[in-house]
């Protein structure tokens, strides 16, 4: 069956509807004609497994008509060569002599056929392989390797301790020095991996096959997904790869139990170096005095080649990678990363794929891939948020300051370019305290500070905090190049306590607020404390303020440094100015997500963007792909309806409560202990009557905070608790999965014993960890309460910009002609 004409059926593993057999059709169809697809499918009609089956048929199909068009112009190439020999040409029409023509026309045919022979030979080997990793062949092997490595493994992990103990002078520092830097207009030396961000062995990084990459927003979405793939019928036929950070994939308990995502980045870079200047002195150059350093035991290349190898055998998701990455010795981490070029399937959160620097860290080349971003509602939020940041006071003034005592220790030691750039920070970081109100060298919690807003273009923000004279993509350069980031970071790590001060009080809440874009996303993912019902306390909550307030924030600084080389018409700057210098800040607000979206719909051969509900379609279409220029001819939808029939569910909208009391959800009404009083009595007679499992959504965090609180203290928290035990959405993204299965197992329990309970109640947020992407299924979902509506607050300063700048710039392109739309493009 030729790919012209579509596929009539698909592999799935069970009758699929008529909706999901329409969606793989036209999900088959786009990703064939190279499309830019819109697919909407609500939430409960199979849409995962629709676009597993669908998108796999597709690679499948593409995959042999390749193959098939490669063996077609091998032969062709042959028979030409074959025929030429035997045959003399023609005599030419040119100046040149017919052998020279003849040569050059052999020469061409020679390449074609020596090139279509390696690439033959390379998918013959490709496959030949993962044959062999899915017969376990390498069993054996496998097992002996690990064998003989544990006992070094051992060794490994002990000598990593004494590093963390041993001290032998200034020498010891040698890691923390910012090696001699050279600026992009006086060398062209290329960084050796990306310039970015980790050491693999070039050894094992192989060429990039044809592939889909499937991004979601939560890891429990992902999970789900990687769950739903393993039940399709590719899953013994497909080789798949989970990617995560280091918080979430580190098997590695020294570094694991560091906590927060910067100081898990920070050691396992240094561990990485240390494991490089290792191989160095092994090969007979002598190091330097100081103690042995610490490498990690996990990252050594047959243990990351044996683990590549299983990922591509078997689909995994990530909690079975980390059990393989201990099996093995092998770092989970490096292993996905090694594993994506050969991988058939990768999956992905967003924040890796949507953020450049990210994806190219990671090693995702999107080149004549496919993307699929399901749950896309948000996209644009997201790529907003991701591509935002902010700082506060506080972390200025820490930055400011431990950079300053960096500088002053190793100034004898550092390199004039890298002494001219650190100053160049610190004066940057100056302007903006300034702009705040405030000056460095004080204490921020002491500095007051005139209350009030100001929302500036990034130009008008340069020239208030008098930096406009700096070079920010140089300073970019720099950070990305000389890693000051994470020098400072070790700096900072290893003398807290002693003499470095960290300029900050340790009950400043402030300071834990997720404040550059990305790291906010990523925070917002990872974790691994474990939280459970409303009633608990996170007992860890105060360790890991300490860890991220002995963390130095430069992080961020960068963060924010690149987020300012924004176009000046895409962004803002937002000066917020709260009374006191520590908790004021600036914040980068990204206005037009499509310059950044514009990148991956520009490389990808096909993109994918699906939800439960797109809708408003036309203003997607314009805020993120008329406006990273793509055509409409270009663009694809499609929308099916639920397969759940009207007569099996009953939607209501109460207006009044059991009272009579009128329910009023408005920003201004909504506190009122009336309202809340009513909420709760309708929630408990839905208590009542509903068996099983009742989810109920509120429309913000702090709005449920406010809610509970006020049950809890006028009893209705005690009576709701009498009739169903009581869960709430956790802090932690991690921890999703465990509340969800005591969730379960809480409303399983109810049908058998004499408790009294009916079942269980779960407190969520819309748009939270648990509002999208989880299947409540049967007795887990018989009731679904949504209090108010999740409005935003129009009197927002950010809000009011971002409809300022919809206003101007996409509505009126969209009232111009074709030719003058095609004008303003260019």
């Amino acid at each position: 069956m030729s790919m012209e004409n579509g596929r009539a059926q698909f592999p799935f593993p069970y009758q699929p509807y008529n909706i999901q057999e329409h969606f793989m059709q036209a999900l088959y169809a786009a990703l064939d004609q190279g499309k830019v697809g819109i697919f909407e499918s609500p939430t409960g009609t199979g849409k995962s497994l629709s676009l597993i089956c669908g998108a796999l048929s597709w690679l499948t199909d593409y995959e042999e008509k390749r193959r098939q068009e490669a063996a077609t112009l091998l032969q062709e190439g042959e028979a030409a060569l074959s025929t030429s020999t035997a045959q003399p040409s023609a005599t030419s029409s040119s100046a040149e002599p017919d052998w020279i023509t003849d040569f050059v026309q052999k020469k061409t045919e020679r390449d074609l056929v020596s090139k279509l022979k390696e690439e033959e030979l390379k998918r013959k080997k490709r496959q030949e392989r993962l044959e062999m990793i899915r017969n376990n062949v390498q069993l054996k092997y496998a097992m002996k390797r690990k064998s003989c490595e544990d006992d070094e493994a051992v060794k490994l992990l002990q000598l990593s301790k004494e590093e963390q103990t041993e001290t032998q002078g200034d020498q010891e520092d040698e890691e923390l020095i910012v090696a001699e830097y050279e600026s992009d207009d006086e060398s062209k030396t290329r960084s050796r991996f990306c310039g970015a961000e980790d050491d693999t062995d070039d050894e094992l990084v192989e060429e990039h096959v044809t592939k889909i990459y499937y991004c979601s927003r939560t890891h429990s979405q992902l999970a789900q997904f990687v769950h739903e793939v393993q039940k399709s019928p590719f899953s013994k036929d497909i080789s798949v790869v989970t990617l995560g950070s280091r918080q979430n994939l580190c098997i590695n308990e020294e570094v694991r139990r560091l906590g927060s995502i910067q100081l898990i980045n920070d050691r396992c870079m240094e561990m990485q170096k240390n494991k490089h200047e290792k191989q160095h002195h092994e090969e007979g150059v002598k190091r330097k005095r100081g103690p042995a350093k610490g490498v990690c035991p996990y990252n050594k290349a047959s243990a990351l080649q044996q683990m590549r190898d299983g990922i591509l055998g078997t689909v995994h998701d990530i909690e079975q990678m980390l059990k393989l990455g201990r099996e093995t010795h092998a770092c989970p981490y490096y292993s996905t990363r090694l594993a994506i070029p050969p991988a058939q399937l990768v999956v992905l959160p967003y924040q890796m794929l949507l953020h450049e620097a990210t994806r190219r860290a990671a090693g995702v080349q999107l080149k004549g891939q496919v993307v699929i971003i399901d749950e896309a509602h948000n996209l644009s939020d997201t790529l907003s948020c991701i591509h935002s940041a902010e700082l506060t006071g506080a972390q200025l003034c820490r930055a400011h300051s431990q950079l300053t005592q960096y500088a002053e220790r190793y100034k004898s030691r550092l390199k004039a370019k890298n002494l001219m750039y650190i100053k160049q920070i610190l004066f940057v970081i100056e302007g903006l305290v300034r702009v705040l109100g405030g000056k460095v060298g004080k204490n921020p919690q002491s500095q007051t500070t005139q209350a009030g807003t100001e929302m500036l273009t990034i130009n008008n923000f340069l020239f208030k905090a008098q930096i406009d004279n700096i070079n920010l993509f140089k300073l970019q350069r720099y950070f990305e190049k000389s890693m000051i980031s994470r020098k400072l970071g070790g700096f900072v790590e290893k003398y807290a306590g002693s003499g470095v001060t960290l300029h900050t009080q340790s009950n400043s809440n402030k300071e834990n607020r997720r404040t550059e874009g990305l790291n906010r996303y990523l925070q917002t993912l990872q974790s691994n404390q474990i939280t459970m019902p409303v009633s608990s306390a996170d007992q860890q909550g105060s360790v890991e303020a300490e860890k991220v307030l002995s963390a130095s924030p430069m992080m961020q600084v960068e963060g924010f440094f690149m987020a300012l080389t924004n176009s000046n018409a895409d962004g803002r700057v937002v000066v917020h100015r709260q009374g006191s210098l520590s908790e004021s800040s600036v914040k980068f607000l990204l206005l037009n997500p499509a310059v950044h979206f514009a990148q991956v719909l520009k490389q990808c051969k096909a993109v994918i963007i699906a939800g439960g509900t797109m809708q408003p379609v036309s203003d997607f279409k314009q805020e993120l792909l008329f406006s990273a220029g793509v055509e409409a001819e270009r663009i694809t939808e499609f929308s099916c309806g639920h397969v759940i029939p009207p007569e099996n569910i009953l939607p209501l909208v109460l207006c009044s409560g059991p009272s009579g009391q009128e329910l009023d959800f408005t920003f201004q009404n909504r506190d009122s202990p009336r309202m809340m009083d009513e909420t709760g009595r309708i929630l408990s007679n839905i208590c009542n009557v509903v068996p099983g499992g009742v989810v109920c959504f509120f429309p913000s965090y702090e709005y449920s905070r406010r809610i509970i609180s006020h049950w809890e203290a006028n009893g209705m928290l005690t009576r709701l608790a009498n009739k169903k035990k009581i869960f709430q959405e956790p802090k932690k993204a991690n921890q999703v999965e465990q509340v969800l299965n005591e969730f379960s197992r809480c409303i399983q329990r109810c049908v058998f014993d004499s408790s009294g309970l009916t079942g269980a109640l779960l407190f969520s947020v819309v748009g939270g960890k648990m509002s999208e992407g989880i299947n409540f299924s049967d007795d887990l979902g018989r009731c679904v309460v949504m209090v108010g509506m999740p409005y935003p607050n129009i009197k927002s300063p950010e809000l009011q910009e971002k409809m300022a700048y919809l206003d101007k710039h996409l509505f009126h392109f969209f009232s111009l002609t074709v030719e003058e739309r095609a004008l303003a493009k260019h």
